[in-house]
């Protein structure tokens, strides 16, 4: 199923239906800031774990992120210092990703890393989904074959084609970009850029 949204004035039913889906345990396609995503209600493992299968990762091995509607509630899934709280009110909503640590409130397939990602993308339709949902969402970044053309991660239509089967709903939200979010290591005393993205981190 293909949902079209906008940035704003979108149908409150249509924004329902999608947050129904999520909380029933489904895997959703979306538009961010950088690139169309995967994701799930975060704080349910079995979509998490459909969605660490259909991308062939091991949670075990690769940081998971999650997208937040804004940063008034961080302290439930990470610990995050003054400094590095700063630091990204400075920077979000926008093109990043902050690695912090895990908190306990989070599903146990993150805490075998310890880690998290933390992402405010500068997308209206995600957050107010996420708004909407009143909890996390699960985010990673589609899969594109060596050989593919870069229009299946970025024209939705064509996305719906190669994805459509193995998710519940993708969003249109116009055609998506093909560079990933900056991603900042929280994680030390230091902030350190471990992967140089669409954002030009405001230190």
């Amino acid at each position: 199923m293909i949902q079209r949204l906008y940035t704003k004035n979108n149908n409150p039913n249509d924004l329902q239906r999608i947050v129904d889906i999520l909380n029933d345990g489904g895997i959703i396609i979306y538009p961010t800031d950088t690139m169309y995503a995967i994701g799930c209600h975060a704080l349910k493992e079995r979509p998490i774990e459909r969605i660490c299968k259909l991308k062939n990762i091991d949670p075990r091995k690769h940081n998971l992120s999650i997208i937040c509607y804004d940063l008034s509630n961080i302290s439930e899934y990470a610990r995050v210092s003054n400094a590095t709280f700063k630091l990204m009110k400075r920077n979000l909503p926008g093109p990043f990703t902050f690695i912090l640590a895990a908190d306990s409130r989070l599903p146990k397939i993150f805490r075998n890393r310890k880690e998290v990602g933390i992402r405010v993308p500068d997308n209206n339709i995600i957050r107010e989904i996420c708004q909407l949902l009143d909890a996390p969402i699960l985010t990673t970044t589609l899969p594109l074959g060596e050989n593919e053309d870069i229009e299946y991660i970025t024209d939705p239509e064509l996305i719906d084609e190669k994805f459509g089967d193995l998710v519940d709903v993708v969003i249109d939200g116009g055609i998506g970009g093909t560079v990933p979010s900056t991603v900042i290591n929280c994680i030390e005393d230091e902030p350190e850029i471990i992967r140089q993205g669409k954002g030009v981190l405001d230190e």
